[in-house]
């Protein structure tokens, strides 16, 4: 059945159709934790539209006012792609604004206020953070059924990464978890050294939805699809789910709503690190 499950390869913007469900109270990471002061706002703005502005740089109107962050900086994006991905959350509000539904927003507004001042690489020392508790490094003794089923889907993307940056992780029955080598960590700060600003932002989201480096870079490297990385970061949840069945309604709700954020979060890094633009075929008479 999980294999089944996970087979399944859907793109980012299908995925995206799931964005309007509720976030969860459960908040992690600071571009969560900073977002629009009011969750939800009656709507005040009939038409969006994006234009280009000093620099190159791209912005979002309302009618004719320029968006804004919530720190009063000029909302601008790096690119013509990601403007019109963040035109589209906003266009597609209805009577009620739902900020809480709006996260390629919410993470432009923490790359562009930045409120908690960090630097690129207090970045990435949070996020290798991470893979000292990875998700799938941490495994369990019984019952078989469990260590069967962790075996069978986590291993395969465990040593697929390991092959692909040449890189020793491993995994552990230990409450300690598997001893990370300082020359995979090194490794991997390496890798990360490349992104931007903005894109880091995003894969530090990703990274705290699933709770795994490890899946968020199969996923950012296009090894797995959305459905796929969270199936995977839920597998003991499935397991149990399947065992002793669930309340009708609520997985399916939390199931879409970590889908939605990790969808936005995948398409944020993608988007942020675009350096082209969006091209116009001219119409000829």
């Amino acid at each position: 059945m999980f294999r089944s499950l996970l087979r399944l390869q859907t793109q980012f913007g299908n995925t995206l159709l799931f964005s309007k469900v509720c976030q969860r109270s459960q908040h992690c990471g600071s571009s969560q934790k900073y977002s629009t002061a009011a969750a939800e706002r009656k709507r005040f703005y009939q038409g969006v539209s994006i234009s280009q502005g000093e620099g190159g740089l791209y912005e979002i109107n309302l009618d004719r006012r320029k968006l804004k962050t919530p720190g009063g900086k000029l909302f601008t994006v790096p690119n013509e792609a990601l403007a019109i991905a963040v035109a589209t959350e906003w266009d597609a509000q209805r009577d009620t604004l739902k900020f809480y539904t709006m996260h390629l927003t919410t993470l432009c507004n923490t790359a562009l206020d930045n409120p908690t001042e960090r630097t690129k690489d207090q970045m990435i020392s949070a996020a290798l953070k991470f893979l000292e508790t990875d998700t799938v490094c941490y495994r369990v003794e019984d019952p078989h059924g469990l260590v069967e089923l962790q075996n069978n889907e986590w291993d395969p993307v465990l040593h697929w990464i390991e092959n692909r940056y040449n890189v020793t992780i491993g995994s552990s029955c230990s409450i300690m978890g598997p001893e990370i080598p300082e020359a995979t960590k090194d490794t991997f700060r390496q890798h990360l050294k490349s992104y931007n600003f903005w894109s880091l932002t995003g894969l530090e989201y990703v990274i705290t939805q699933l709770k795994s480096v490890v899946l968020s870079m199969g996923m950012i490297d296009r090894h797995l699809s959305v459905e796929q990385a969270v199936l995977l970061s839920r597998l003991e949840e499935e397991y149990q789910i399947r065992r002793w069945g669930n309340v009708e309604w609520a997985h399916d709700y939390d199931m879409y709503e970590l889908r939605a954020r990790t969808a936005a979060g995948a398409l944020f890094v993608h988007l942020s690190s675009e350096s082209s633009t969006v091209k116009r075929k001219l119409l000829q008479d």
